[in-house]
């Protein structure tokens, strides 16, 4: 069953939309049975376990009025005795039904989206950032969490499924936002969750390796990204350039008749350049450069590429009508939970870090941020690897672990379904090829605290893979835990024993 669904807004009118409602007047969608309400189309889609037309009937009892799904889902569909839509593919017509039944919100907000790699998330915080500077009510939607104006909720995927993402664009307009930022996920561009909105700019931040487990290739995977920089997804596009990725992304963009505006923090031609690089232990100034401008920034986050994240989000807003020294106004003191966040140290002398790494370019960016940053001090990393995952990934991020950090704790992360032994060990087998000292502390709490126990005044404690979650995925039963509450926990216990 998909994930539980966000709000809807209020104030919506039943409309029938010829064929794809079967003539019928509906209220809402869902693809989620269990949320169901009176004048809901329920979309029926196969699923990894089960086809969502075997909670057909439960969906009509809750009032469900027409059901969408496909010639797998049709007898079961069919049985329930309401009209029934059947389509090969519906997932690829629900993005624009949505869009239409909540009376296409996107088209009244200002609509900004951000795919890439690693960056998502700072770049989108920092965007929305820019965006309150400029006097803009807005909405965010994002790995971790979702705002409305000033409500937050949690988020339970990074781009949430098409009918929910267009409830959700209705609830922000009938609520006053103004203006959107969105992360869009390569799952999210392939499986059509975004269908129906149209960015008016459209942001990428880099391409390294991830979700392989989903994408058969790095071609794919590619190719997934390059989706979002389509006259169907956006208008124009900024793109970093700092990757041989990204200048394929900007070729690809034009290709696709987008106006594209590129953006580089080392040395590459680019319309946005960041000059006078200044990288402080904990953040860094530089100047924003392009054509008879500019701008002085300074952003309260560590390491190279929070430099390129923030001249990103600065020329997105520049191209989304934000005045750019505004903008950077209102970046200057962002900080992002779960990302190079650091925790209180309780008097050990010890820095303690934790960030959302879980991929082996993210792992380096981070550890190399460090570096920079501890002085004469070393660098204690805790690492884990995620289960039912990319596998080939794991011994890449035990590699640059042990390349850039002093000591290496391998833990578990969430090993979901998998042997979390036979994850350490894949992680363990890049780790070796490094000079770290590494250590095998499969508990993950135990793992921090071995590793504070390592640690001298000076040194930094980083704990990777896990950032702002708030639980870890064992066989299916998530428990609490967060890698901030615990490092904060293992640090002041430290101080009190050195005492």
């Amino acid at each position: 069953m998909p994930s539980s669904p966000g709000p809807r807004p209020a104030g919506v009118l039943p409309r029938a939309l010829g064929e794809l409602t079967a003539g019928v007047a509906v209220s809402g969608v869902t693809l989620d049975s269990r949320a169901v309400r009176p004048g809901d189309l329920y979309a029926a889609l196969p699923g990894t376990t089960s086809h969502g037309a075997q909670f057909a009937a439960q969906a009509v009892a809750a009032g469900a009025v027409v059901v969408l799904t496909d010639p797998a889902g049709e007898a079961a569909a069919r049985a329930t005795g309401v009209p029934v839509v059947v389509v090969p593919s519906p997932r690829e017509v629900l993005g624009a039904l949505a869009a239409e039944v909540y009376g296409q919100p996107a088209r009244d907000l200002l609509t900004l989206g951000v795919t890439g790699t690693s960056g998502k998330t700072t770049t989108a915080y920092l965007l929305d950032a820019g965006l309150h500077a400029a006097g803009r009510t807005t909405g965010l939607v994002g790995t971790v969490e979702t705002r409305i104006a000033d409500e937050v909720l949690p988020s339970s995927l990074t781009t949430p499924e098409a009918p929910d993402l267009q409830a959700l664009l209705a609830v922000m307009r009938e609520r006053g936002c103004s203006a959107l930022t969105m992360e869009v996920s390569s799952h999210a561009l392939a499986l059509g969750r975004v269908d129906g909105t149209v960015y008016d700019v459209a942001a990428f931040t880099n391409l390294g390796r991830d979700h392989l487990d989903f994408h058969p290739t790095l071609e794919d995977y590619f190719a997934a990204k390059a989706l979002l920089f389509t006259p169907a997804h956006a208008r124009r596009a900024v793109v970093c350039v700092d990757s041989d990725g990204g200048s394929r992304m900007a070729a690809t963009a034009r290709d696709a008749g987008l106006e594209v505006v590129t953006v580089s923090s080392g040395h590459r031609p680019a319309d946005w350049r960041a000059e006078e690089v200044e990288l402080g232990p904990w953040g860094s100034r530089f100047v924003a450069s392009a054509e008879q401008l500019r701008v002085p920034v300074e952003v309260a986050l560590p390491g190279a590429y929070n430099v390129a994240n923030a001249l990103l989000a600065l020329a997105t807003l520049e191209q989304a009508g934000v005045d750019v020294r505004v903008a950077a106004g209102g970046i200057g003191a962002v900080r992002v939970p779960g990302r190079m966040e650091r925790v209180a140290d309780g008097g050990s002398g010890v820095v303690g870090l934790v960030d959302y790494a879980h991929k082996p370019d993210a792992v380096e960016a981070a550890l190399t941020a460090v570096r920079s940053s501890v002085g004469s001090g070393r660098i204690v990393a805790v690492l884990g690897a995620g289960g039912d995952r990319d596998r080939a990934k794991r011994p890449l991020m035990g590699a640059a672990a042990a390349r850039l950090a002093d000591v290496v704790v391998v833990t578990d992360d969430n090993p979901r379904s998998e042997d979390p032994t036979a994850i350490r060990a894949a992680v363990l087998e890049g780790a070796a090829t490094g000079t770290a000292q590494v250590l095998e502390v499969g508990d993950r709490r135990a793992a921090i605290e071995q590793a504070v126990a390592h640690a001298r005044p000076g040194d930094v404690v980083v704990v990777l893979g896990k950032g702002h979650e708030k639980g870890q995925l064992v066989r299916g039963e998530l428990t609490p835990f967060d890698d901030r509450t615990e490092l904060e926990r293992a640090l002041s216990a430290t101080a009190g024993v050195r005492a």
